[in-house]
């Protein structure tokens, strides 16, 4: 009952936070919110929800990482993957060594192998968070897909240095050797185990839509299950459980490219997911508020002790790790930069420290972080308390908070300024796509209508209907073909009054129904037809 009493209470403060992120007259990056109720619920309320590291990375990490995985954009992510690759490996890298030794400098009484293991943590960073704080500013769609992508494979990079880390701390030993075999392991059971778990489960879906007709709510329970079973599978196995859901996501994308499924269930799946991805990311930060209040009232008095320091002393080193973990990704991504071939379709210097400076303010911290920190044990194998523990929490919690606020505050204004920045575009040509799809429905409709026999006794009907849908296509086909100055201006004008047409039968569909003209089950088919229609019109104008 205790854990259910949790779940409705986080789910309500989920649901409380969105109304008040709506409500406020100044917009206010929804993770702040949440944060901010859960800190009620610690503070003004006295509600304690623990938070057990294990049981977060299994129940949050795996659907979430195979989201990202399956909608990431393939065709950019794998032209991409080189600089996707060093920011998400290269990047951590640097900054673990980096921070490492900053955290020696800065606070001399952490032990090396902890100050490492505290810059890992700090090191992977939180799709979700950015883009809550970059608000409705868009990012140029690669730059996008380079974060995107960077954020699904360093979280695996970073926590599997912080375990070695931890390891190293644990047991007062280090063998570069062990490291790199673990690491190799962990990269090469991780990646298998997911890809493995995501064809197993496509595959055996498959068998059963060949035998038996294909149940949306089935395929929908498998798709939530599979991150779960990867995740755990990896881990049983000793690889990353992280890179493993990430895989997964992505074979389920291509898996599903060769095996047709129900308009139905691919609507109602995204749906779900819509929902799941919603509501995690609301727990996850409602948590997170819930454990800034435990940290202040229980591990802020031990971080004082073991650093010998004061509250203000505190909040200096926190901006100061902040701005290094700042300023080492932006020296990462100029060089990054400066080698790829991306500097040579970006000339401008202006536009090209506009780009580096949004890149490295990107780097929002969030949820795996603090999960991490708190997964550290409180005390060594031979009893004595795990040295640090309380600043490190501390400080990573200040961090996040700290990285949150710098990028709500100065990423939507630099981000605008993006919008016009040269080459950064998507693969593929939208245009072009309408025009190969129009085609080929032209295709198979002027099929059909050869395959007519002359004098049957539906053949007048089949003409007609034919003819009708030809035409549509045409249409269609013509307005993609259209490249002169009214085209868009056009489309745009059909839109707007499509959708007041179809506010008014949908209206008039609501007022039928109340006047007891139709019953339910016609009223929400004829209100679905309207509703799809339009959610199509909304996604071709987006």
């Amino acid at each position: 009952m205790h854990y259910i009493a949790m779940s409705l209470i986080l789910l309500t403060a989920v649901a409380l936070g969105g109304v008040i992120g709506r409500l406020l007259p100044s917009r206010v990056p929804l993770p702040l919110v949440h944060i901010a109720v859960g800190a009620l619920l610690g503070a003004g309320l006295g509600v304690r929800i623990p938070l057990d590291p294990e049981i977060f990375f299994l129940l949050f990490i795996p659907p979430l990482l195979f989201l990202d995985g399956w909608r990431i954009p393939k065709g950019a992510f794998f032209r991409d993957l080189r600089p996707i690759l060093t920011l998400a490996v290269g990047l951590v890298l640097f900054t673990v060594v980096g921070m490492g030794l900053f955290l020696q400098w800065l606070i001399p009484s952490m032990p090396a192998a902890m100050a490492f293991a505290v810059a890992a943590i700090l090191a992977p960073t939180d799709p979700v968070a950015l883009a809550a704080v970059r608000g409705s500013a868009p990012l140029p769609p690669r730059l996008r897909h380079l974060l995107q992508g960077e954020a699904l494979l360093n979280d695996a990079a970073a926590l599997d240095i912080f375990r070695f880390a931890v390891a190293a701390v644990a047991t007062a030993s280090f063998s570069l050797s062990e490291t790199a075999l673990g690491f190799a392991w962990m990269v090469v059971a991780g990646v298998g185990t997911g890809a493995a778990v995501a064809f197993a489960c496509s595959g055996t879906l498959r068998g059963l839509v060949h035998l038996r007709a294909e149940d949306p709510g089935i395929q929908i329970l498998v798709s939530l299950l599979v991150p779960f079973a990867a995740y755990m599978g990896a881990e049983h196995l000793g690889g990353s459980g992280v890179l493993a859901a990430a895989t997964a996501g992505i074979t389920t994308q291509y898996v599903s490219l060769h095996g047709p499924e129900l308009a139905t269930t691919r609507m109602e799946r995204d749906a779900v997911w819509n929902t799941v991805q919603d509501v995690l990311n609301g727990v996850i930060f409602v948590l997170l508020g819930g454990q800034l209040v435990q940290i202040v009232g229980q591990d802020l008095d031990g971080a004082r002790h073991s650093a010998i320091a004061g509250n203000w002393t505190l909040l200096l080193y926190v901006m100061a790790i902040t701005a290094v973990l700042v300023l080492l990704r932006f020296v990462w991504v100029w060089a990054s930069l400066y080698l790829s071939r991306m500097s040579r379709e970006i000339t401008s210097l202006r536009e090209r420290l506009l780009l580096v400076t949004v890149t490295a303010l990107a780097g929002v911290r969030g949820a795996v972080t603090l999960a991490g920190v708190l997964s550290l044990p409180i005390l060594l194998p031979d009893g004595t308390a795990f040295p640090e523990r309380h600043l490190a929490i501390v400080i990573a919690m200040g961090v996040i908070l700290a990285s949150l606020l710098l990028g709500s505050f100065t990423l939507p204004g630099l981000v605008r300024q993006l919008r016009a920045a040269p080459r950064l575009g998507e693969i593929g040509d939208e245009r072009a796509a309408r025009q190969a799809a129009a085609r080929a429905a032209i295709e198979k409709l002027e099929a059909l209508r050869k395959g007519i026999r002359p004098g049957a006794s539906d053949s007048d009907l089949a003409e007609e209907a034919l003819g009708y849908l030809l035409g549509f296509y045409r249409r269609r086909l013509a307005a993609t073909e259209d490249e002169g100055e009214r085209s868009r201006p056009l489309v745009r004008a059909q839109t707007e009054y499509h959708l007041a047409a179809l506010a008014a039968e949908r209206d008039r569909l609501f007022r039928l129904r109340i006047e007891r003209q139709i019953d339910d089950e016609l009223h929400r088919r004829l209100v679905l037809e309207v509703d799809l229609v339009e959610a199509s019109l909304c996604v071709r104008d987006s």
